[in-house]
């Protein structure tokens, strides 16, 4: 299935039913008087967030969505039927904006949140509906209201828990198909990753979703590369993990260009809490090892986390980080304070099992 993040479709509710002009002609009764009904109710235009979509894929193929007009009213005080609604089905995540793209409808943040977005028309009254002690015969009646009628945008943003995020061919590929299920494209020549990806990442019977995007480079605020617009997808993260090549020469300056971009592009990523870490340090020497993490460490002021997807280190390590600061966002227990003590307490060396991807390149 291909993913789409941006849709922009037409909607309109439907018009109400015009009410009729009927009057009551039967034999033997002299005064008959007024039996026109009311027009039905138009169909109104609703957004469901549902379960088991993760793209706007199907608003690719049908942009125009309108609900069906009421029914006329009829003699005998018949009032016609209600127009069906419409109801577009949309991922958990997704914003509904005005034709500007900038004004906000609603946030679809709950699976089975629904909302009207346009109201069908009330039908018009019959003649039944005018008829007074000085009036008996009124011979007129309502035409039903016109629906209404728009232009919105859909903008999916992913709900995860946690986001990846890096220069190409950091190794967040590798990474989140190491600890998930998720099966993204992993190649060594970078943007392999052209779309986000998901995963179910579980450690000490916690489960969280992992959100990987393509990688950023220098100017990406600006459209270079990719650009940055599917920063949105981990605007609704609660951590975010930060992972720097250790392939790369500079690694302070790598660090520096991804956290340049997220503060370029805003959203709350810039106060979002970050966890660093050094990747594919299976790369290195010792010696290496040591200089790189040092320099990492004075351009992003934490001790970074030294991952490798091919041997398992530190992969652990960095589950549980993310985990701590997942919960402690969530108010369950407070966020440890020396998550290197408790490691070493727990007498945890961070590796995985076997079974993780080699990972040769990444993005």
């Amino acid at each position: 299935m291909k993913f789409l993040d941006e849709a922009k479709v037409y909607i309109r509710s439907g018009d109400g039913g015009g009410g009729a002009v009927s009057f009551r002609r039967e034999k033997f009764i002299e005064f008959g008087g007024p039996d026109g009904g009311d027009g039905g109710r138009g169909g109104d235009v609703w957004v469901e967030a549902v379960n088991g979509l993760n793209t706007l894929i199907d608003f690719r193929f049908q942009q125009h969505f309108k609900a069906k007009t009421g029914t006329h009213g009829m003699g005998r005080n018949r009032t016609g039927a209600n127009g069906d609604d419409v109801t577009l089905k949309v991922p958990v995540g997704t914003q509904i904006f005005e034709e500007d793209n900038e004004t906000l409808i609603v946030d679809m943040t709950v699976e089975g949140q629904r909302f009207r977005i346009a109201k069908g028309g009330n039908g018009g009254f019959g003649n039944t509906h005018f008829k007074t002690a000085t009036n008996q015969a009124p011979d007129w009646a309502n035409p039903g209201l016109e629906g209404e009628e728009k232009t919105v945008w859909l903008r999916l943003k992913l709900i995860a828990d946690a986001g990846l995020v890096g220069l190409p061919n950091a190794g967040k590929s590798t990474f989140l198909a190491s600890v998930t299920r998720a099966r993204p494209k992993i190649a060594n020549y970078p943007f392999t990753t052209l779309h986000p990806n998901l995963g179910v990442a579980t450690i000490d019977e916690r489960e969280f979703i992992l959100a990987d995007i393509p990688g950023l480079i220098e100017g990406a605020h600006e459209g270079v590369g990719i650009g940055d617009r599917f920063l949105g997808h981990v605007e609704r993260t609660r951590v975010l993990l930060h992972l720097v090549s250790a392939q790369e020469e500079e690694v302070g300056k790598a660090y520096k260009t991804v956290r340049y971009e997220l503060d370029a592009y805003g959203g709350g990523l810039d106060d979002k809490p970050e966890i660093v870490a050094l990747s594919q340090i299976d790369v290195l020497d010792e010696a290496e090892l040591k200089k790189k993490s040092a320099e990492l460490k004075k351009a992003c002021g934490q001790t970074p986390l030294l991952l490798s997807a091919i041997t398992g280190k530190g992969m652990t390590d960095a589950l549980r980080a993310l985990r701590d600061v997942i919960v402690a966002a969530q108010g369950n227990q407070p966020l440890p304070e020396k998550r290197e003590k408790n490691r070493r307490k727990r007498g945890d060396d961070g590796n995985l099992e076997a079974g993780l991807d080699d990972g040769e390149g990444d993005d």
